[in-house]
């Protein structure tokens, strides 16, 4: 990490409260948006996802598992939506749960483009900026299948993908949820638009930098206006090369980004999160500045985020908050924890993508983990 704002004076805690637009949060760790894929065939949330966002309420701002704003646009078997009445009643338990517990939560809000099946979707079309296919299989109820060569979106069509954003994130409010986060990260529909090797259009929303960012503004400007730009936030992660959507050239990722939130700036969203291996470096600190709100950083999946990182990350004005993906996973309880200094539960990823309670609802608490290494270390002690 290199590079601190000039603006930045005394640095915050990681553990004191911080605002994100209309959003109030308790403590600056953020849980990860983290596919789970415990929705089952309906894609409702049930009991065991009502329980684990609740017993994760202690985290200063939960962000879902990313949801499908529509049937076509599901990525995973078992990954929830918000399209159907049923799938509203089902988030609606669970912001109620979350925040009995006094937690915030959002929403993020994905449409997986090519990175899908008709096997998953229901047999629908499969979509993409252009009709370029993943060079690599998809998981799905028959086992893994090659993803398909999409279709190339008309413009038309690419309306209505608006429209399906919307109209999830008007769900997602209706619901009672805090807010949403726009998922135009990891490779999934918003992110191939931004790209120059999954976008090859000829049309306004190709092409040039400012072209290719224009469906991405048009998004998220559309669902600021419908629910308020205060509870809206963006997922990003330029340079991240997954799913076949690359970005190798540093010059035009930050023609791309740069243009994309030099126009969102206006709007004062409630956040940007960015994923990002260099999290103190150039690129997304200027990003941070294009940008000019609130930031949420997570470093990605090479490394599991520690304590210590994450106090690095906001004392050093690198951040706003942090996102935080497997410690939440296995530490429902994790600020009280990391505050404490307590022990960390290990995560079970042989579990993360499974369908029941196992290493998604039974990790021990914080009073249960401190209990049984008081009782094996009177064990040891007796022998």
């Amino acid at each position: 990490m290199s590079v601190t704002p000039a603006s930045a004076s005394v640095s915050p805690s990681l553990y004191a409260p911080v605002v994100l637009g209309d959003i109030e949060l308790a403590n600056r760790v953020v849980m990860a948006p983290l596919t789970r894929m415990r929705a089952g065939a309906s894609g409702v949330p049930g009991d065991l996802m009502v329980e684990h966002y609740r017993q994760r309420a202690s985290l200063g701002l939960i962000v879902t598992e990313g949801v499908y704003c529509s049937h076509e646009s599901q990525a995973f078997v078992g990954q929830p939506g918000i399209v159907t009445d049923e799938q509203v009643a089902g988030w609606r338990r669970v912001a109620a749960a979350v925040h009995a517990h006094g937690g915030r939560i959002v929403m993020q809000i994905v449409h997986s483009g090519r990175v899908t099946h008709p096997d998953i979707n229901g047999g629908r079309p499969v979509v993409a900026p252009s009709a370029i296919a993943i060079d690599g299989a998809g998981h799905t109820a028959r086992g893994k299948q090659p993803f398909p060569v999409p279709q190339a979106l008309t413009a038309a069509e690419a309306g209505s993908v608006l429209t399906d954003f919307v109209a999830a994130s008007r769900h997602a409010i209706e619901a009672g949820l805090d807010g949403v986060e726009i998922h135009a990260a990891n490779g999934y529909l918003l992110h191939q638009f931004l790209s120059s090797t999954s976008n090859r259009r000829t049309d306004s929303y190709g092409g040039p930098p400012e072209n290719r960012a224009r469906f991405v503004i048009e998004a998220v400007t559309a669902v600021a206006q419908a629910i308020g730009a205060g509870r809206v936030g963006l997922r990003v992660s330029p340079q991240r090369d997954i799913q076949d959507v690359l970005e190798t050239d540093r010059d035009d990722v930050l023609a791309t980004y740069g243009h994309l939130l030099d126009q969102l700036r206006p709007l004062n969203l409630a956040y940007l999160s960015i994923r990002h291996e260099d999290l103190g470096g150039t690129l997304v600190q200027e990003l941070r500045r294009r940008f000019g709100g609130r930031l949420v950083v997570n470093r990605g999946t090479a490394l599991m985020t520690t304590r210590e990182e994450a106090t690095e990350l906001i004392e050093g004005a690198h951040a706003d908050a942090v996102a935080v993906g497997r410690a939440a996973i296995a530490n429902p309880d994790l600020v009280e924890r990391w505050q404490g200094g307590h022990p960390e539960n290990e995560p079970r990823q042989e579990l993360f993508y499974t369908s029941g309670p196992e290493g998604y609802t039974d990790y021990p608490a914080l009073s249960l983990s401190v209990l049984e290494g008081k009782q094996r270390k009177q064990r040891l002690d007796r022998r």
